[in-house]
């Protein structure tokens, strides 16, 4: 099995440090790219990276890799990503898990998720270098000293363009066909309660829990592996 495990906003590849090593250990390929402006690819940060940029990020690995059978993870704002990837090259797609991540719509950008409120103030922040600077760590679930430490020396601004760009879907018809997972990791902001709501019940989801916070990959790096085989392998 193939993993490639996608970071959401201010991350890098970075946050998958702990998780990488036990899907290995299991003997699955797996690939934990930064995209375009964050983790330790900073120094490319420009004002016109917006969400096909990082589309694009993912698309052209898995494409340079020759990677096939993928179970392509998104964490958080990866989820717009993860959707966007597979509806351009959704024949190399084995299954696509949304980790307390967004699930867009065409047409929709993430701000049209974000709430009235959040969005005004990422606006607002974004006004002068069109970047937002990273949420609080009690809202990522972070609350070991040594994790929110860990993660702040990390996290950097996030583009506000990818927030803002629509997702453009060409082929929805055979993006619904593909295998789906939501794993629901309760995050304390509420943000993915409306996604929870229209697919815990949905037969063409699996639905699953992880009662860990929102950044389940550095909370708890075992469960959330566990979690990822899981789904890998229904």
């Amino acid at each position: 099995m193939t993993f490639v495990l996608v970071h959401g906003a201010w991350h890098g590849g970075w946050c998958w440090r702990h998780v990488l090593p036990l899907l290995r250990k299991e003997n699955h390929e797996a690939h934990a790219p930064t995209l375009t402006g964050l983790g330790d690819r900073a120094h490319l940060a420009h004002p016109d990276i917006n969400l096909e940029t990082h589309i694009r990020d993912v698309q052209m690995l898995i494409e340079a890799e020759e990677l096939n059978e993928v179970v392509l993870v998104g964490h958080s704002y990866a989820g717009m990503v993860i959707t966007g990837v597979a509806d351009r090259i959704g024949e190399r797609i084995r299954r696509l898990v949304y980790l307390d991540a967004f699930v867009p719509e065409n047409g929709k950008a993430l701000v049209d998720y974000a709430g009235a409120e959040r969005a005004a103030r990422q606006r607002s922040d974004a006004a002068q270098g069109g970047t937002v600077g990273p949420m609080p760590a009690s809202a990522l679930g972070l609350t070991r000293p040594e994790d929110i430490d860990w993660a702040t020396r990390r996290q950097v601004r996030h583009p506000f363009g990818t927030m803002t760009q629509p997702l453009t879907l060409a082929n929805e018809a055979a993006f619904a066909r593909l295998p789906k997972s939501f794993v629901n990791c309760h995050s304390a902001t509420g943000t993915f309660d409306q996604f929870v709501a229209k697919i815990r019940n949905d037969p063409a989801w699996q639905y699953l829990e992880l009662n860990t916070g929102h950044d389940a990959m550095i909370i708890d790096p075992q469960a959330t592996a566990r979690v990822l085989l899981g789904c890998a392998a229904a």
